[in-house]
């Protein structure tokens, strides 16, 4: 699951007031502006266009026509996620600190904070190390019969309906259930910690109030595990060899909830669209002629739920796909750029159900830490079967042009995805089978 952003609400390094305009280079006079209501309406085009003009690195003014570069060719992206001494994730190299306001709307992704996500060497290594630790201690068999109780839980809610959003009663709970019954949260507390972690990660004016008591939860979960470990994540993280002190434990679980949540849960709700939209795939898929692997890896090439990340900054002046890029700048993963660039067309459509070379978990010292990809693979295909399983008749409730993508140029993801199928009767796996009606 490649982060998109930071801890939200979690006080960072105080940043400048904004002093002046924004100085621009040559390259940067007719850069296309990555921002605004039309951006994110059809991002393959919008990828072409960039591509056509500029090459695999184009030039583009954020918010406020801040500059960056974005970097869209597959072989460009391999090589700045892959060498961490000249493109480092340390934001306060930032060359343009002195143009952001406090409450710049991509500060959420470029304010730092003490946690893995901007750690860098040998303090990276130490963090990242004791999560994917923590991580892979988690029994697999056991990971599955979790999803698959958190995933039944839901449908029992809406089984006996006839129909559902897929997406705001199904695919975005499931990564935050999982992930609070990992923290061994109590079963009771379980729904409160997650419609607090869905409000936390939406742009409303209960975001921060919500993202409070998250963190309350998780400062008071890592003291009752100092005081009397589990076998949990939180506590494996504290009794791990890297000694991680409370207060790190406390932000890096925040990291990994919130870059678990909104792109497993788009993962889910992309790969259902694409089964319920395409007869023949899903056909296949209920049929046992082919898996719902393929679909999840497809979506991952076509469909990522992480499009761009905020990013990478220069360590010193180097060229990159013939661009000069100075100490300092801003350069924006193209993720789902990458994944369709022309240079890695061979001609065979198969590769999108096999081939696991795409750049959606990131490469590199910062991509996706194992078994983090592994986890959230298993979260999602867990869901999508379990669906399947439970309801064998679904299908889309709208035709599929009247779906509607979030407008964002950061996260891929639909606002609803409506579905009918046959009601049942009962409160299905987890006390007995459920009978359909009819």
């Amino acid at each position: 699951m490649n982060n998109t952003v930071g801890a939200p609400g979690v006080q960072g390094a105080a940043v400048p007031p904004a002093r002046g305009p924004v100085p621009l280079s040559p390259e940067h006079q007719h850069a296309m502006r990555f921002y605004g209501p039309d951006i994110a309406r059809d991002p393959v085009s919008l990828y072409e266009e960039m591509r056509r003009r500029f090459g695999p690195v184009a030039p583009i003014l954020l918010d406020g026509d801040i500059p960056a570069w974005f970097v869209l060719g597959y072989r460009e992206l391999h090589h700045v996620t892959g060498r961490p001494e000249w493109f480092a994730r340390d934001c306060r190299r930032w060359n343009m600190w002195d143009h952001i306001d406090d409450d710049w709307p991509l500060m959420p992704y470029v304010m730092w904070t003490p946690s893995v996500m901007f750690a860098e060497g040998a303090e990276h290594q130490r963090r990242a190390g004791a999560i994917g630790d923590a991580l892979d201690a988690t029994d697999r068999a056991d990971l599955r019969v979790l999803c698959q109780q958190v995933a039944d839980g839901l449908i029992d809610q809406f089984a006996g309906d006839g129909e559902a959003d897929l997406v705001s009663q199904y695919a975005h709970h499931i990564p935050a259930g999982v992930i609070a019954r990992l923290y061994g949260l109590p079963a009771q507390e379980v729904p409160d910690m997650v419609r607090d972690i869905l409000i936390s990660l939406d742009v409303t004016a209960d975001a921060g109030a919500a993202h409070q008591r998250v963190q309350d939860r998780m400062r008071r979960i890592v003291g009752e595990r100092r005081a009397h470990p589990r076998d949990d994540v939180p506590s494996r993280l504290l009794l791990h060899p890297a000694g991680l002190t409370d207060d790190e434990v406390v932000i890096d679980l925040l990291v990994i909830m919130s870059a678990a949540q909104a792109p497993t849960g788009n993962w889910i709700g992309n790969t259902l669209r694409l089964m319920l939209m395409d007869d023949d795939f899903s056909l296949t898929l209920q049929g046992g002629r082919s898996s719902s692997g393929e679909a999840l890896n497809e979506v991952l090439w076509k469909n990522t739920p992480t499009q761009n990340f905020i990013g990478r900054w220069a360590v010193q002046a180097c060229e990159l796909g013939g661009r000069h890029i100075k100490r300092g700048d801003l350069l924006v993963l193209g993720l789902a750029a990458a994944n369709c660039d022309p240079r890695l067309n061979t001609g065979d459509l198969g590769i999108y159900g096999t081939n696991r070379a795409q750049m959606s978990f990131g490469h590199g010292e910062h991509g996706c830490p194992f078994p983090a990809p592994e986890t959230a693979e298993v979260i999602a295909r867990t869901a999508v079967e379990t669906l399947l399983d439970r309801l064998p008749d679904v299908r889309m409730a709208v035709p599929s042009d009247r779906l509607r993508w979030r407008p964002s140029v950061w996260m891929r993801g639909l606002y609803e995805l409506p579905a009918r199928f046959s009601p049942i009767v009962g409160q299905g796996r987890g006390t007995g089978q459920g009978r359909r009606l009819g």
